[in-house]
């Protein structure tokens, strides 16, 4: 299998590793740190979505973009009544909920990060679905699942965290029982930049929302044959998300000499302000077609 594209850039890992720490430690203080940025800019109402929306002829708002990327990947899925889902990288429960009222699935969601499982369990909580998700901590690519327990694997612009990214599909591979299915959104490089500036959007990009490397759809492609999946398809949804990558973009933007002057003063982390370069760096490096935004859908 080829090598994921990304991993020569400075990735999040060593952004972790100026305090220290471990990536699976800088992703849960990108999370707890940016909890805020996300609460008072992006989550709309009741949806609790950390992901990008989806706009199509069933759209006009924000709020029901983001609601709609859940319908498209459950529709991309199957998903049924009944149906036990793993939400892998599950962030505050959104998306699990919606799949509970929605689709009527049995769902397990999955987080390293101990914050987003307390939010989650209280939300579901005061929610009271009639199947109410279970929320876990722990490693989507390591999950303490046995063989088989699961009819889909649900990931929604989480992949993008995990340093290897073939351990995730293999995983999903051995939980799914045989038919099951895999679903994930995911942003994927299109190669290697050829440019300079290129290369350090994509590097700041990456390091600001501590993804360690992203994959071409190849890639996911060929981890998926690789884990034993029969069939995958997938679908660049760019055009879809488009609108919602620009709204990010833009608020980044007319926003960043407030973000500088905050983090000049100190009011803001370095997390914090990587996490605003970011939102720039991303569609700046969309423009520039070093990226897309793929749907797969695999059958194991």
């Amino acid at each position: 299998m080829g090598r994921s594209v990304g991993s020569g850039y400075p990735s999040a890992s060593k952004h972790g590793e100026w305090c220290g720490e471990s990536h699976g430690a800088s992703i849960d203080r990108y999370y707890d740190q940016t909890w805020l940025d996300y609460r008072f800019v992006w989550l709309a109402g009741r949806n609790l979505a950390f992901h990008f929306g989806h706009y199509d002829h069933t759209t006009r708002t924000h709020a029901e973009a983001l609601v709609n990327a859940n319908r498209v990947l459950a529709e991309c899925a199957g998903i049924q009544p009944g149906d036990r889902v793993l939400d892998a990288g599950c962030g505050v429960g959104g998306s699990a909920l919606w799949l509970a009222r929605h689709r009527g699935a049995r769902v397990v969601g999955l987080t390293r990060v101990a914050g987003q499982v307390r939010q989650a369990r209280s939300v579901a909580a005061a929610r009271r679905e009639v199947h109410p998700p279970v929320f876990l901590q722990g490693d989507f690519t390591a999950p303490p699942f046995g063989a088989a327990t699961f009819d889909v694997v649900w990931a929604l612009e989480s992949l993008c965290h995990a340093v290897d990214k073939p351990a995730f599909y293999r995983e999903a591979a051995r939980v799914l029982r045989p038919g099951g299915r895999l679903v994930l959104a995911e942003y994927m490089l299109t190669g290697q930049p050829k440019d300079e500036w290129g290369r350090q959007m994509v590097s700041e990009w990456l390091e600001g929302w501590a993804m360690p490397n992203l994959a071409t759809p190849g890639e996911h492609r060929e981890y998926a044959r690789a884990a034993g999946f029969a069939a995958s398809h997938f679908r660049d949804a760019t055009p879809t998300v488009a609108r919602s990558l620009r709204r990010l973009y833009l608020i980044a933007a007319l926003t960043y000499p407030l973000a500088l002057t905050a983090r000049g003063l100190r009011l803001r982390s370095a997390v914090q302000h990587g996490n605003v370069i970011a939102a720039i760096r991303q569609y700046q490096a969309l423009r520039q077609g070093h990226w897309v935004y793929g749907i797969l859908c695999a059958v194991r």
